[in-house]
């Protein structure tokens, strides 16, 4: 059984009798429910195709922010070979908000960065939820520099909600950090890939997204800030993200629309959780598609800069 979003009720009732049909069969073997179970499936199918044919920006949020989604290490795991994560910032300390290192992608030399999550109560607090403070970001530039020098391309695959806001953070200058990793992203004469698996937001989305192409999975968000942020900012009321989000622009399609992304990749009825497999191979194959591309450019700093300087001009 998945871990049903609220939304999804009409879903997780039907596969839930699904299950109570097949528990059955097993322990009675005299009872054929074949046919009730595929009846079953078919309107679990129907119900799922309808419901995810319309989602809300809020119900996107939600998807994007599954407990089961694949994360950072999903992906490393699944589309990267000999990945040497390197640790710290030679400034202060080590990060695991943010990963990164060096790898083959499809026996191609990469530098590989990403936001991990964490997938259970220790593993979250490891990596501090994804929000990375300023030695991440450090960490992220001096990936950054060596993959310059050394020629590889830069691969990067952002999850966060956002920099961590602590007072630590910030003394040892956050801002400052974000900056100069998005300064970085800026001047580098290798490619830069980009894709937005989970939630993007804000600048420690932004700090490791300026790239050359820019991609986001289907049910994925991308934003200056979380639907929770605005609202309290904007009515001193958190309790209406569900609005927030639904003026924000934060969805795939949306952004798309705008130019702020190249292109969508698609998820798999009921969002990445129920086939990460599919999803992520998916995504291994439009990063092929855009170092291919690339790899055939002459100019990449300053079509990179271009890119992100023409945003918002046609509006």
């Amino acid at each position: 059984m998945y871990n049903y979003l609220d939304f999804e009720k009409p879903i997780s009732d039907l596969e839930g009798k699904i299950l109570e049909l097949k528990t059955l069969a097993a322990e009675n073997e005299s009872i054929d429910t074949s046919e009730e179970i595929s009846r079953l499936e078919a309107r679990a199918r129907d119900a799922m195709i309808d419901i995810y044919s319309k989602l809300t920006p809020w119900q996107k949020t939600q998807v994007a922010r599954h407990v089961a989604r694949p994360h950072f290490i999903d992906y490393q795991q699944g589309l990267f070979t000999e990945f040497t994560p390197l640790a710290g910032d030679r400034k202060f300390a080590n990060d695991d908000a943010i990963q990164a290192g060096f790898a083959r992608f499809r026996g191609q030399p990469v530098a590989l960065i990403g936001q991990e999550k964490g997938s259970d109560t220790k593993s979250r607090i490891r990596h501090n939820f994804g929000s990375a403070r300023p030695e991440g970001y450090r960490k992220a530039i001096r990936i950054m520099e060596l993959a310059d020098r050394f020629n590889m391309p830069v691969v990067t695959l952002v999850d966060t909600a956002g920099a961590y806001p602590g007072i630590g953070a910030e003394e040892r200058g956050q801002a400052e950090a974000i900056a100069r990793s998005t300064e970085m992203c800026l001047n580098l004469k290798v490619p830069v890939v980009s894709v937005i698996i989970g939630e993007g937001g804000s600048g420690g989305a932004i700090a490791i997204a300026t790239g050359n192409r820019v991609y986001m999975l289907e049910h994925a968000i991308y934003s200056v800030i979380s639907p929770e942020g605005a609202a309290s900012i904007l009515w001193r009321d958190s309790t209406r993200a569900k609005e927030a989000a639904q003026n924000m622009k934060i969805t795939a399609e949306d952004l798309k629309q705008l130019g702020v992304i190249d292109a969508i990749i698609p998820e798999p009825v009921g969002g990445a959780h129920r086939e990460p497999e599919k999803v992520i191979n998916a995504t291994g194959d439009v990063i092929a598609g855009a170092l291919a591309d690339l790899a055939q450019r002459n100019d990449l700093r300053g079509e990179r800069r271009q890119k992100f300087l023409e945003m918002g001009r046609q509006l």
